[in-house]
């Protein structure tokens, strides 16, 4: 048999080179306990139950979720820029900053389109009696756009924040009540998924691909198990970053999968694909997740 291990004696004394100053005051108040490593459980937990305890207590059930660049930015100041651009460039070969500003022109309009749209669902979502909320990452560019798009449509309006240390910044459309800060994307990611009843992907980088993806991936799987609508905005963009007919052609993923999202070109189309699935999808008994 095992000899039982000794029990470990306590010193009476802590030697002087192990000497930390003690801390009296509760843990939660400790920032050198919950800002450290050891705090990193609470500090997940937190962003779980903090967001929950508000959403239930604003009465927020189900959000429709804009995704998109935060680069992109309104027609109105993308053409003062190009203006101000063309006229330091003169005559001479275009320059970095001219080619820079005449993208940003051509981009402007998913910045225009992700507006109006947003707008039209939130006026249509109050004028039915649904009143979703608006949701984005908060920060500017296209998620400026849908949180601008659903306070004058007078719905909801969300930002899910999350500390970086450039680009992201709290846009002015967010209600005051709806704006959150993660500093873990995993959590933000949930909340972006969980209560989401459609899914619009606008335009926009490595951040708007991944959630693509990931929801693409959990609505395939099967752990996401309601019933969503996803839209991928502008045909000619998501066609060039993915080729999902040639994924599929290769056996990567079946041709089913391609019936997971649409891709739409219009505010019209969108509108129109977004609202008949809302409407077709809650008449749909909402299914546990597993």
């Amino acid at each position: 048999m095992p000899k039982p291990r000794k029990a470990r004696s306590i010193p009476a004394k802590i030697p002087d080179a192990h000497k930390k100053e003690i801390h009296t005051q509760a843990a939660f108040l400790n920032p050198e306990f919950m800002l450290g490593r050891d705090g990193r459980a609470v500090r997940i937990l937190a962003e779980f139950l903090s967001p929950e305890h508000r959403f239930e207590r604003l009465k927020i059930e189900d959000t429709l979720v804009f995704f998109g660049s935060a680069r992109a930015v309104s027609k109105r100041v993308a053409a003062a820029n190009l203006r101000t651009t063309r006229k330091a460039a003169g005559t001479g070969p275009k320059s970095k900053a001219l080619l820079k500003a005449e993208r940003d022109m051509h981009v402007s309009r998913y910045y225009e389109e992700c507006y109006q749209l947003s707008k039209r669902l939130a006026e249509w979502s109050e004028n039915e009696g649904y009143h979703y909320a608006f949701c984005s990452g908060g920060g500017p560019g296209i998620m400026e756009a849908a949180n601008k798009g659903a306070q004058a449509g007078g719905a909801p309006s969300v930002g899910l924040n999350i500390l970086l240390p450039f680009e992201q910044s709290a846009n002015p459309y967010i209600d005051p009540d709806l704006n959150f800060e993660f500093r873990y994307f995993f959590m933000r990611k949930f909340w972006f998924a969980y209560m989401a009843k459609a899914i619009i992907m606008f335009p926009g980088g490595f951040g708007t691909i991944d959630e693509m993806m990931e929801v693409l991936t959990l609505v395939q799987t099967q752990r996401i198990t309601k019933k969503m609508a996803m839209v991928l905005y502008g045909k000619d963009y998501w066609s060039r970053v993915v080729n999902f007919r040639y994924l599929a052609e290769m056996g990567m993923i079946d041709s089913k999968d391609l019936n997971l999202f649409q891709i739409c070109e219009t505010v019209e189309e969108a509108f129109a694909y977004i609202t008949q699935n809302l409407v077709k999808n809650r008449k749909t008994p909402r299914r546990a997740t597993p």
